[in-house]
């Protein structure tokens, strides 16, 4: 277990002691599938997206430990799931390869917005046809003098209906190689870049989503990250800070869900007694309680090793199938706990579920884990 310090407590209890605020209004958003942009510049006052970065850009210098253990703080009292989710898609899909691999005069331009939260960021990986496949990538980025000129589709772009800056991927070299892919950062206004309309969805409905077009989009050859050819490099850095950033909200959001189950189970009561006291519901509770555990010990531990420079490839699969999955369940059992008020918009806790199916899907399926997973133990 981690012992946390003062300061790093003081840095969580910001986020917590705002966390009702932000999330007020979240069921009338979710129905009607508003990005949260007051709650976004409630958020920019406690500093988070500048949590892991480097005070020179207007971060706060914090280790990846310590905006984890934030960000499940925002899971924990923030009940607008949809706002966890693009606050994570921002600090860690623009800041930390901007961070990491942008230039100095990159730097200058773009990261002291994104550590803000005025520059509001977004990634654009995933196309039409390739889905979790990134290797077989058909936007294509050719250098003309000192500019790229990018030309394909991406789809799922998260934050894209909102966002400032994208980091966009695209194709530099021959199609299957490691060494194929660029990363790019294009502002919203580049000539060339189209936005489609926000695409409507089953959960995270407050986080928008759309297609992202490019045709005969010019970029200058400055605004590459890391050097042509280093875009897999650096999409594997980030893949690891969004399973851990994403996946330790939702953490958060499984503690909040099992402390409201076990206080509804003492209050609730049929045929004479609390519904706690029947096996069936307890049992729910009870495993609610060990998924929480295992999320928490996987998450963490596996940060730890990342900061310790080891390899996580396995641990970040397990990681993510573990809570992702126990997420469906937790939101699942607590419908049932509250049964049909759990079954109504009114009580939030369908909203959980809708929300919990995105991570199975997100940020590598839960198939495409347990396939690493069996890769990694030699089958």
């Amino acid at each position: 277990m981690i012992e946390w310090n003062e300061d790093q407590r003081a840095l969580r209890a910001a986020i917590e002691d705002m966390g009702a605020a932000l999330g007020e209004g979240h069921l009338q958003r979710d129905a009607d599938e508003e990005f949260p942009g007051a709650a976004w510049k409630r958020l920019r006052e406690t500093g988070l997206f500048g949590m892991p970065f480097d005070t020179e850009w207007g971060g706060l210098g914090q280790d990846l430990l310590t905006t984890m253990y934030v960000l499940e703080g925002l899971g924990h009292r923030c009940r607008d799931g949809g706002l966890g989710f693009s606050a994570s898609t921002h600090l860690v899909s623009t800041g930390v390869p901007l961070h990491r691999f942008g230039s100095r005069a990159l730097k200058e331009r773009y990261l002291r917005r994104v550590c803000d939260g005025t520059a509001i960021g977004a990634h654009a990986i995933t196309e039409p046809e390739g889905g979790s496949d990134v290797m077989a990538m058909r936007t294509s980025a050719v250098r003309e003098g000192e500019e790229f000129v990018l030309s394909g589709s991406k789809a799922f772009v998260s934050n894209g209906p909102v966002a400032d800056v994208f980091v966009v991927y695209a194709r530099t070299g021959r199609r299957g190689s490691p060494a194929a892919l660029t990363a790019f950062l294009v502002d919203r206004d580049t000539p060339g870049l189209t936005l489609g309309r926000p695409v409507a969805k089953m959960g995270l409905r407050t986080s928008p989503l759309c297609e992202l077009f490019l045709q005969d989009c010019r970029v200058p050859a400055a605004n590459v990250l890391g050097a042509a050819g280093s875009g897999f490099l650096i999409l594997d850095h980030v893949m690891k800070w969004e399973i851990l950033c994403s996946f330790v909200i939702n953490l958060g959001e499984m503690q909040h869900r099992l402390e409201r189950c076990i206080e509804y189970a003492n209050q609730r009561t049929q045929f004479g007694r609390p519904i706690g006291a029947n096996q069936s519901v307890s049992n729910r509770i009870v495993e609610m309680k060990i998924a929480v555990e295992s999320s928490r010990k996987w998450l963490y531990d596996t940060a730890r090793k990342l900061q310790d420079g080891r390899n996580v490839t396995a641990d970040l699969a397990i990681s993510k199938l573990i809570t992702s999955e126990s997420n469906v369940s937790s939101a699942l059992a607590a419908v049932q706990i509250f049964g049909g008020y759990g079954y109504t918009a009114e009580y939030g806790l369908e909203k959980d579920l809708r929300n919990a199916v995105a991570g199975t899907i997100y940020s590598g399926t839960s198939d495409i884990q347990r396939q690493r997973i069996a890769t990694m133990i030699g089958l």
